[in-house]
Formats: structure tokens, C-alpha cells, sequence
């Protein structure tokens, strides 16, 4: 990974584990700015006047970015390497976030989200790519204790929004007030060394390669983990976008109810992340993922159809959906030891289409259909998950 810091003031070893920190705060300013969007919706659609589908389009755009970004961030992280494209990432997020919280518009939000996208797609994929280089061995616990911390970001920031917006603090503050983590995100990685590379230069591959690519990157297996990692981003990030308006019209929850029950959900998946570390490597990553999804639609179907006090079974699901996007990362970059980065590029493009289409899709079917039957759709998702997974298994059987 090339870098234009000092090695020199730190050693290989303190510099891997500097910067393995330094990657799990850029996860936890993912999770966090992440989810601060379906945290301030409600109040966004009320202040402008805006609709469902207006909503679901401005989440649209973050998605956009998030899965231009991750096309892009890849094929960079291989030549640049994962560090600058984190401090890129930093300033997207910081530009993104000032923008979102001064527009007025549809066109502006949607502008702004699409910044904020590209910053997290950056993330997505550069957050991973340092893990996997710096730690070879045990990526799948690795990489559940990385996305852990997505996780902390995602609990935080409901209790943190919920109690501005109860205090009458409006959703634009609420944004601007997050603005100084974005910049420390950005100073983190500037200021943490690099550790000295692994590989002389002379047994590097070219940064990029089409025919390599091509080869690795879109046989049969490849294109299901593509499909389950887009159904899964689909069902996560339609809960976290969703769940509050979900909660509030279908089940009668108060403001405090439902993004107390959004904190839970990610508190439910930091949980899961913390155990599933340990798990994942004994039962296997396709099996843990196959269940994991079983387990969560199970979940979904009583908390979406029940009655309201069984309700608390969608925040549960998270227990079953933390280990999913980790967990396919992570057989991903075993079975695609070359040209990781632009591989893990693809996988996560993919689950942007889901995060831009999924919670769009729930909105533009709440239009419709009314909220509950649009949020069975996360349902429908976790269905699809399984079906992937499952091709997949069978692409290792055969």
C-alpha cells in the first residue's frame, strides 16, 4: 500500500495496529452518518412536505454515490492504496454533510446524499481492504469485530438524533452537529502511519487489469454473492430507513418508541457482530450466512404482521443480520486472493444497488400499498438472500 507518511517513527507492527483502529473509527463514522438519515426522515418529510417517494429518492441518491464510489474506490485502492482513499472518504462526508444541511430543495438533498454516498462507498470498500491486507489470517473475525463498530456508529446515532429532535432542534442542526467526527475521520488517517509493505514491487500485479478482472470477477459464484449481498444491504438498510415511520403509523409508537427500537435493532447487530467473530469460523461462512438470513426473516415476518407488542422482533432480527455482509465479505476475499480490493469493489457496488433500490422500493410501494406492506418488503429480501446463499453453496458442492 503506498503511502506519502513516515514509516520511520513507528514500527510494522504498532503502524498495523494504529491503523487497524483508525479503520474501525472510520466504520463507526459510517454506521453513524449512515443511519442518521432514516433517524431525521420523519422530520425531513414534515418540514419540506415532502412524500414517501420523495424520501426513498433522497435515500436513492446516497446509494447512488455509494455505488459509484465502490465501482471506483477499488480499481484506486489497488494503485493508491486503501489509506488515501480513506482520507478522501473523510472529506466527502464533511462536504456532503454541510451541503445536506443547508439545502432546501429536492434536487440539492439529493445532490448533497449523493456526496455523503460517495464518501461512504469509500469507506465500504477501502474500511475493508485495509482489514483484509493487515490481518491475513482469521478475516472473518476480523472483519465482524470492523463491521462491530458500524454497528455502534448505527446504535448511537438514533438516541443521538431522537433527543435533539424531541429537544426541538431541527434535522438540519442535527446534521451540522455530526460535522466534526467527518473531519476527524480525515485527520485519523492522515496522521497515522503506514505500515511497510508486504510484497516487494517487483511480485505486484498492475493496478488494474480487464481480463483479470473479468476473469475473477464475474464467473457463476461471483454473481450470486453479488445478488446476496444486494438483498441483504436491501433488508438492512430498508429497516434502518424505514422502521421509524413503520413504527410510528402501523403500531402506533411514539417518536421516542420508534427510534429507541432503530437504536435496539443496531444494538441487536453490534451484539450479533461480537459473538458472530467467534462463530463464523467454526460453522463455516456459507452455513452461518444461510441461517443467519433464515433466522432474520422469521424475525421480520412476526415483527411486520404481529401485533404491536411483538413488534420488538424486528429490532431483534439484527442478531441474525449482523454477521451476513461481514461474513459474505469475507468468503469473498478467500476465494479472490488477487485483486482483492477491486473485487471487494465489485461485491460492495452490488450491495449499493441494493441500498439504492431497496429502501427506495419500500417507499414507492408505501405510496401505494400503505406502510406495512411496503416494509414486507425487507421480508421478500431476506427470502432472496437465501435463494443466493443457496446457488452459492451448490457453486462449492459442484
Amino acid at each position: 500500500m503506498q503511502s506519502s507518511a513516515p514509516v520511520s517513527t513507528a514500527s510494522p507492527s504498532r503502524a498495523v495496529w494504529l491503523l487497524t483502529a483508525a479503520g474501525f473509527f472510520s466504520f463507526f463514522i459510517f454506521g453513524f452518518v449512515d443511519n442518521l438519515k432514516g433517524a431525521t426522515l420523519s422530520s425531513l418529510l414534515v418540514d419540506l412536505d415532502f412524500s414517501y417517494a420523495q424520501g426513498g429518492s433522497i435515500l436513492f441518491g446516497a446509494y447512488l454515490g455509494f455505488f459509484i464510489a465502490t465501482l471506483a474506490a477499488g480499481v484506486l485502492a489497488d494503485s493508491m492504496g486503501n489509506r488515501k482513499i480513506l482520507i478522501l472518504a473523510g472529506g466527502l462526508i464533511s462536504v456532503g454533510i454541510l451541503a445536506f444541511a443547508g439545502a432546501g430543495t429536492f434536487w440539492l438533498l439529493f445532490g448533497a446524499m449523493l456526496i455523503i454516498g460517495l464518501g461512504m462507498g469509500c469507506i465500504e470498500v477501502s474500511g475493508n481492504g485495509l482489514i483484509v491486507q493487515l490481518h491475513p489470517l482469521n478475516r472473518g473475525r476480523y472483519l465482524n469485530l470492523l463491521a462491530t463498530f458500524h454497528g455502534i456508529g448505527a446504535l448511537v446515532v438514533p438516541l443521538y438524533a431522537g433527543w435533539l429532535l424531541n429537544a426541538g432542534v431541527s434535522w438540519r442542526q442535527v446534521f451540522q452537529y455530526s460535522l466534526p467526527m467527518a473531519i476527524l475521520l480525515t485527520l485519523a488517517f492522515l496522521l497515522t502511519p503506514a505500515p511497510s509493505k508486504r510484497a516487494p514491487k517487483s511480485t505486484q500485479q498492475p493496478a488494474f487489469d480487464w481480463q483479470a478482472v473479468g476473469k475473477l470477477g464475474f464467473t457463476r459464484q461471483m454473481l450470486w454473492f453479488y445478488a446476496a449481498i444486494a438483498f441483504y444491504v436491501s433488508a438492512e438498510l430498508g429497516i434502518g430507513a424505514w422502521i421509524v415511520e413503520f413504527l410510528q403509523r402501523s403500531k402506533g409508537f411514539s417518536l421516542t418508541g420508534a427510534t429507541g427500537f432503530l437504536s435496539l435493532f443496531f444494538g441487536m447487530i453490534m451484539l450479533g457482530r461480537v459473538v458472530g467473530s467467534f462463530v463464523v469460523e467454526r460453522l463455516g461462512y456459507v452455513r452461518s450466512v444461510l441461517g443467519a438470513a433464515a433466522g432474520g426473516l422469521i424475525c421480520v415476518l412476526i415483527g411486520i404482521f404481529g401485533p404491536p407488542p411483538l413488534a420488538v422482533f424486528i429490532p431483534i432480527c439484527g442478531l441474525f443480520f449482523s454477521i451476513i455482509f461481514p461474513t459474505i465479505t469475507a468468503v469473498v476475499s478467500d476465494v479472490n486472493p488477487q485483486k482483492t480490493n477491486t473485487i471487494l469493489g465489485l461485491l460492495f457496488a452490488a450491495g449499493g444497488v441494493g441500498g439504492a433500490l431497496g429502501p427506495w422500493a419500500i417507499g414507492l410501494a408505501s405510496n401505494g400499498l400503505g406502510i406495512q406492506m411496503g416494509f414486507a418488503l425487507v421480508a421478500v429480501y431476506c427470502l432472496l438472500v437465501i435463494g443466493a446463499m443457496g446457488m452459492v453453496q451448490r457453486t462449492f458442492r459442484g
